[in-house]
């Protein structure tokens, strides 16, 4: 697409948004349709696929006995990683992860750390000495914008996928037993990205939107409807009215998406 098409198409949605309305048809706070479906990968322990209209995320989770934090000693621990595929994007690069992948993953991380979604304490195995570590592996395969929310829906679906194996402790030693047990959830975080054009809020931009924001905002509410984690994205900025305005937004639009899921 050459820059004067792109530049035509960010004017006509920087246009559209100021009278409420968008390109896709949508309401400012509207969200594309999200589809998940968990246990795509039958090596990880759990898994799940979300389209979030043409974007699709994937996420995986594995479990490893490692040991715990020196400061959180009878803790597990949690690792989220995100890798953004090449093919997914004509902008995204092989090689090690960049500025957005790190970005993506730490947002990811704090909405689960935070709300306290796993019950971390339920994965000490030997306080101070050997506990289960989750690993989360985000894997962005289409992007079509709001990789953030998708990749939290994922990432959450794919860790109520997830199983735990059955073991007991002989001799110091970690045996595994028959059977598997679910792993310990209690809260699902769901996070809901705003962009800001013309000085105007919407929810879920697509990539078209995004390259016409001049800010983001995500902000990620528990099952309580507290937000647990907010994360400014782009040069533009907020205002204090814009931030309240988006915290009760997003509340409602977890509880929606929440109960759309039955989470």
């Amino acid at each position: 697409m050459s820059s004067i098409i792109v530049r035509v198409k960010q004017k006509q949605i920087s246009q559209l948004v100021s009278k409420g309305k968008r390109l896709d048809g949508r309401g400012l706070t509207d969200y594309r349709e999200i589809k998940i479906e968990q246990g795509v990968v039958e090596k990880a322990e759990g898994s799940a696929r979300v389209l979030l209209g043409k974007t699709e995320v994937m996420a995986g989770v594995k479990l490893e006995i490692g040991q715990p934090f020196s400061d959180t000693p009878n803790e597990g621990v949690l690792t989220v990683n995100a890798e953004l595929v090449p093919l997914a994007s004509p902008t995204f690069e092989p090689g090690p992860p960049d500025e957005n992948s790190i970005e993506l993953a730490r947002v990811v991380d704090r909405g689960i750390r935070e709300s306290k979604a796993i019950e971390l304490e339920k994965l000490c195995i030997e306080p101070g000495k050997k506990v289960f570590v989750v690993f989360v592996d985000i894997y962005v395969l289409n992007h079509d914008g709001n990789l953030i929310d998708a990749s939290a829906l994922a990432a959450t679906a794919a860790l109520l996928n997830t199983k735990m194996f059955n073991y007991e402790i002989e001799d110091g030693e970690v045996k595994i037993k028959p059977g598997f047990s679910p792993l310990p959830i209690r809260k699902h975080p769901v996070a809901i990205t705003f962009a800001k054009i013309n000085n105007t809020l919407i929810v879920d931009p697509w990539l078209e939107e995004e390259q016409t924001m001049d800010a983001r905002l995500t902000i990620t509410v528990d099952d309580e409807g507290k937000i647990c984690a907010m994360q400014k994205g782009g040069s533009g900025y907020f205002t204090p009215k814009q931030v309240l305005e988006a915290a009760k937004i997003a509340k409602e639009k977890a509880e929606e998406i929440r109960k759309k899921l039955n989470w």
